[in-house]
């Protein structure tokens, strides 16, 4: 499969990902190795080799909830790095 630069800004577009020329190219060139890869995967002959769903045979495995004690409201102002002894203040992590 060829790509194209137009190709990629059509991706980008529907992706809602913005890049300039040289990542242009530099994703046309990923792209295209990543396809290539899924081309040489398909050439193999996986006659008789079962599909595989999940990696491993245990699936849903879930655990019984067990009652654990926790830490007090006190407890946890007393080691948290900014408090106001009511709230915890965490530092902003998204900007506008």
């Amino acid at each position: 499969m060829e790509l194209t630069n137009d190709m990629i800004r059509q991706l980008a577009s529907l992706a809602r990902l913005e890049f300039d020329e040289a990542d242009t190219i530099q994703i046309r060139e990923d792209l295209a190795r990543m396809i290539g890869f899924v081309e040489k995967l398909q050439e193999l002959d996986t006659t008789g080799v079962e599909p595989l769903l999940h990696m491993s045979g245990t699936r849903d495995v879930l655990r019984d909830d067990e009652i654990k004690g926790s830490m007090g409201r006190e407890d946890a102002m007393k080691i948290a790095p900014d408090t106001d002894g009511k709230y915890f203040y965490v530092p902003k992590v998204i900007k506008k």
